[in-house]
């Protein structure tokens, strides 16, 4: 996914803006983490990219409960190659989307679910902060 420029087993480089973006529109899915009542939850989703935003959808129940409950959450993208690794983190508020035209033009981008039910609400997390590194792997995974 990334293109080969370290070459030490376990060196690190960080990601730049440009390329956590690059990295976060091609990845298919990442996680969520959420806290409510001292807990925190992280799930997977599937996502896209929109304006330097990050958009999935869920169901009402816990996830969504604890987005409007608590916006700021943290969400992960990470993956390999044979050689390298790669991990991009946002740090971000969360928040529903109810404009009708945003959601109209959100289902029309197609976005399947791993989950079997009904997903019929939007989620939009706008960014404070992203971050990224990639590594040279001192083995195969």
């Amino acid at each position: 996914m990334m293109t080969r420029d370290i070459d030490e087993p376990g060196a690190t480089r960080p990601l730049s803006e440009e390329e956590c973006w690059r990295v976060l529109a091609a990845a298919p899915y990442g996680r969520i983490a959420a806290s409510v009542a001292q807990e925190i939850d992280i799930y997977p989703i599937n996502h896209f990219v929109v304006e330097r935003a990050i958009v999935f959808r869920t169901s009402p129940g816990t996830k969504l409960l604890e987005l409007t409950i608590h916006r700021s959450v943290a969400f992960e993208v990470d993956g390999f190659d044979r050689d390298e690794a790669f991990s991009v983190v946002v740090k971000g508020d969360a928040t529903e989307v109810e404009r009708s035209a945003e959601i109209e033009a959100f289902e029309r981008r197609g976005l399947e679910s791993w989950a079997p039910e009904a997903k019929d609400r939007w989620v939009r997390i706008t960014p404070r902060t992203v971050s990224g590194r990639v590594f040279s792997l001192a083995h195969a995974p």
